[in-house]
């Protein structure tokens, strides 16, 4: 294993007592907020909105999207959200969502792949993919990769992916990536998430070698009480059992309400320090205010970020061939 040792990217350390106040003014960007119907999705999109960003809530179900903005609409007089139906398990989706934005928008500043899944037994997204690798990973590559050139119309545009530390205890196995073998759901979660971290890191280096003005960076919200692992039965076909009920305790137990927990990656997305490369979570691991936090060491291996890239693009059909040539200066 090859590992990236490249430190020129860091972010410095996060200012103590970071609040959502310290965003700056953000009313001439433009943001997508992916899974952002509810919990820190939800806290993220109004975040940016408050500030006044125009933000596209992304989400699957249309209705309880439309909700939400019309949440966001009534605690943030005046603010420009609007409510747009994504399924990250489907890339006909992913396609039809990208194909809108770049027919109404002229470019993006702020792409937050902030949506996913976890838990249940088993199951295959629309294009054939292992559940939690096609909806956490497979889905955001795809989005982020059609939304390239929306992106790099903006100097300075962000895209921010969302983590978890659980991914930290995870690998990833390229001989059965799709758990054909074997299915464990800690371990399918883990490495979707491990996979976030790499193309994190991926997308930021190759930014940066190609010359354009694009960050890519990093974040997890720590322990979120969310209703991740709530009501799935109709999902699932069952309850919750073992590895998911413990996590739901932790849930309980340790979590911090979803508006602290989206702090640190609303300080990625918007504050002016965050910087291209850089891993941002809570400053207790668990539970805290936002912090710069190491990535584990898998996440580090540039051999395993590369052909997952390789992979990621054959499994999609979606190529950064933007990012393939050095990216001429406006």
């Amino acid at each position: 294993m090859i590992q990236d040792n490249d430190t020129a990217a860091s972010s410095p350390v996060v200012r103590p007592g970071w609040t959502a106040a310290d965003i700056p003014d953000l009313s001439a960007r433009t943001a997508v907020v992916t899974g952002a119907s509810s919990g820190t999705g939800y806290e993220i999109a109004l975040g940016l909105a408050a500030r006044g960003a125009h933000v596209v809530l992304a989400s699957r179900d249309q209705g309880r999207t439309a909700d939400a903005a019309d949440r966001i609409r009534a605690r943030a007089p005046g603010s420009r959200v609007e409510a747009q139906v994504l399924d990250l398990a489907s890339l006909d989706s992913v396609r039809r969502f990208a194909g809108l934005l770049a027919d109404r928008q002229a470019g993006l500043d702020i792409l937050v792949n902030n949506a996913g899944i976890a838990g249940g037994p088993r199951r295959l997204t629309a294009d054939g993919f292992e559940g939690h690798l096609g909806t956490n990973h497979l889905g955001h590559f795809a989005l982020t990769g059609l939304l390239l050139p929306a992106l790099l119309a903006r100097p300075g545009a962000r895209v921010v992916t969302m983590s978890t530390g659980l991914a930290a205890q995870a690998k990833i196995d390229f001989d059965d990536l799709h758990s054909e073998r074997r299915y464990r759901m800690t371990a399918a979660y883990g490495q979707s998430k491990l996979a976030g971290l790499l193309f994190a890191r991926e997308l930021d280096r190759r930014a940066r070698a190609a010359g354009a003005r694009l960050a890519s960076l990093a974040t997890h919200p720590g322990v979120a009480r969310t209703g991740l692992l709530t009501g799935k039965r109709a999902d699932w076909g069952r309850s919750r059992r073992g590895a998911e009920t413990a996590v739901r305790l932790v849930q309980l137990v340790a979590a911090q309400p979803a508006s602290r927990a989206a702090l640190p990656a609303l300080y990625q997305a918007a504050d002016p320090a965050a910087r291209g490369g850089s891993y941002v979570g809570t400053r207790g691991h668990l539970r805290g205010e936002p912090a710069v936090t190491p990535f584990p060491p898998a996440a580090l291996a540039a051999d395993t970020a590369a052909r997952l890239w390789q992979v990621s693009e054959r499994l999609t059909g979606v190529s950064y061939g933007a990012l393939s040539q050095p990216v001429a200066r406006l």
